[in-house]
């Protein structure tokens, strides 16, 4: 593991418009003496960046947006001794890039037309050509082979000349007008040097605004080979990480790869065991079966396996997704995290299903006060548990602010609009009344509590109990100890 450090206090989680609608609104907030000192880090979206769709997860370029940022709003936020984290969308660039609008422009004479994969050359030799242009791979080749949406994931790309060329699209597209404009996000050839040029330029730009974390978005679609998965794909993934890796160590980044897959899959210990952080997708749903069945003893045995494995995790309740739910499989009784569903949707969640495949489910899509029922002490204890389990504790905005579940956006947004449930942006007026609320003010103060005290840090023993409704966590550092005793029967909880 490269020995770039990183702390381990509290991280706030927002897109850049969140509250206010700029950083800069974001960044004075942060200077409040209601919030100054309660993070150390700040994990911005990457709307920050160029982009088009998927709120900034299809990118552009990384140069800021300055609609929502400016040079000074980030500076503003490393004054105040805070870190970043941001994201880096390996598999997949934006229609609107200037490789693909060059691609589009020039067709074959195009730099770029490697930089994307080209469907009909990578599949060449292993299937059918079809009367639409494409070749419909062997189902032997393909059988493995995990796509996000119906069908093959393609984009048929017209080029100068009038032909059409089906390019690789894993995730997003729209075909705005046949032959002229798309929008969508186009998967990245890797073995493409240019592809690796922009890898390097691209780690570059993001360390200079002050990022210590990577975010890897999306990373384990980007290796694909004929007959392998695409996903996950083995050795090739951790070959292109430790790639990426080298890179990353040059510029002082520490990388978080960023996968979902159930707990019984163990990827989260495989991405550990290379050297990585990883992200505790587990913690959420564990919290809520905690506190629902008021016994803490699962939530004891993956503390406990962190601390064993010595694994570095980033944790969280809330985030811009969802709840993940189909993680905890192997973990928690299918039963149980079939409750789980039914409670939160009961509270107003909706289920996002993969392909709407029963039982495939993926996440819950509520923000985490109201999956929590919109009672105060549960949110108390849900963010003391986490500030208490191993890990550093990444913090989504609405959670602070005990946000609830906004069903107007979930209508603006129409279909797929799921997830705007739980990104509310807060004006800043409504963010200073939230600051009154006691369930505000205590989170506040148990934040700024877990960036002074000096029992926190990646190297602190920890000791874990639970029996039946009470639990309790220890941690020493020192000569300084901090301890959380929590009873799950009333919801209440000290610490010493």
């Amino acid at each position: 593991m490269s020995e770039i450090a990183v702390n381990n206090k509290p991280m706030l989680n927002a897109y850049p418009d969140s509250i206010g609608g700029t950083l800069a609104d974001i960044a004075a907030l942060l200077k409040k003496d209601e919030l100054r000192g309660a993070f150390s880090s700040f994990y911005i979206l990457p709307s920050l960046y160029h982009s088009d769709l998927d709120r900034g997860f299809s990118v552009i370029d990384y140069d800021l947006n300055e609609e929502y940022v400016k040079p000074e709003d980030i500076e503003a936020i490393r004054e105040l001794g805070i870190d970043l984290k941001l994201d880096f969308v390996m598999n997949h660039a934006s229609v609107q890039s200037p490789q693909f609008k060059d691609l589009l422009e020039k067709g074959e004479e195009s730099a770029y037309r490697d930089f994307f994969i080209n469907w009909n050359r990578f599949w060449e030799g292993k299937g059918t050509m079809t009367e639409e242009g494409y070749i419909r791979p062997d189902e032997a080749y393909i059988k493995d082979m995990f796509f996000r949406k119906p069908g093959l994931p393609i984009l048929m790309v017209r080029f100068p000349d009038g032909t059409d060329v089906p390019y690789w699209n894993t995730f997003y597209q729209e075909i705005i007008e046949p032959g002229k404009t798309y929008l969508g996000q186009m998967d990245l050839n890797i073995k493409s040097p240019l592809v690796w040029d922009f890898y390097e330029d691209t780690l570059k730009k993001i360390a200079s605004y002050g990022t210590k974390i990577v975010r890897l978005d999306a990373f384990a679609y980007a290796p694909k080979e004929p007959g392998e998965k695409n996903f996950l794909n083995e050795p090739a993934t951790w070959e292109l990480l430790e790639r990426v890796r080298q890179i990353a160590d040059r510029y002082g980044l520490s990388l978080l790869p960023e996968i979902h897959a159930s707990y019984s899959e163990k990827k989260y210990e495989m991405i550990a065991d290379k050297g990585y952080m990883t992200y505790d997708f587990f913690l959420p749903g564990l919290i809520i079966d905690a506190i629902e069945n008021k016994n803490g003893e699962t939530l004891k045995a993956w503390a406990d396996e962190i601390i064993a494995k010595g694994m570095k995790t980033v944790n969280m309740l809330g985030c811009h997704d969802g709840i993940p739910l189909l993680d905890l499989k192997g973990i928690v009784p299918e039963e149980r995290i079939q409750n789980l569903i039914d409670t939160i949707v009961a509270r107003g969640g909706f289920v996002k299903d993969l392909h709407g495949a029963k039982n495939m489910y993926y996440q819950v899509n509520a923000t985490y006060y109201s999956a929590l029922g919109e009672d105060d002490r549960k949110m108390l204890l849900a963010r003391a548990l986490q500030l208490f389990m191993p890990g550093k504790p990444q913090v989504w905005y609405l959670d602070v602010f005990a946000g609830k579940n906004d069903h107007d956006a979930v209508a603006r947004a129409g279909a797929g609009g799921h997830k705007e449930i739980n990104r509310t942006n807060l004006t800043v007026s409504g963010v200073e009344e939230a600051l009154e609320k006691e369930v505000v003010k205590r989170q506040l103060e148990l934040l700024k509590y877990r960036s002074e005290c000096g029992a926190f840090g990646f190297d602190s023993e920890i000791r874990v109990e639970a029996e039946g409704s009470r639990m309790r966590f220890v941690w020493k550092n020192g000569k300084d100890t901090a301890c959380l005793n929590a009873d799950f029967s009333d919801m209440s909880f000290s610490v010493e």
